[in-house]
């Protein structure tokens, strides 16, 4: 008899606000020995200054468990969107 326990299924509520989003150009990640942290801001890059004006959107915090399942879900997207893209701008075959 197989004793398999079912799939659990993540079930996540949020508000219109937080579903809207943020949006961001930049992002600085830094470690602990404990975790990951990922500071995302909205940077004006137009501005001629020696010092470029941001202010912080977001801030979040992760386990090492939950960093590496970021970027293999970041890499994974990011193949999909380039292979995508790639095909959308190939030149016309010419006849």
């Amino acid at each position: 008899m197989d004793e398999t326990p079912p799939e659990r299924q993540i079930n996540i509520h949020t508000s219109p606000e937080i579903m809207a989003g943020v949006y961001a150009n930049f992002v600085n990640v830094s470690h602990s020995p404990y975790e990951f942290t990922l500071t995302f801001a909205r940077v004006d890059h137009e501005v001629d200054d020696d010092e470029v004006p941001g202010v912080v959107v977001s801030r979040v915090n992760l386990s090492h468990r939950c960093m590496r399942e970021l970027i293999e879900a970041v890499e994974d997207n990011y193949a999909k969107w380039e292979t995508r893209e790639g095909i959308r701008n190939l030149p016309e075959l010419e006849e």
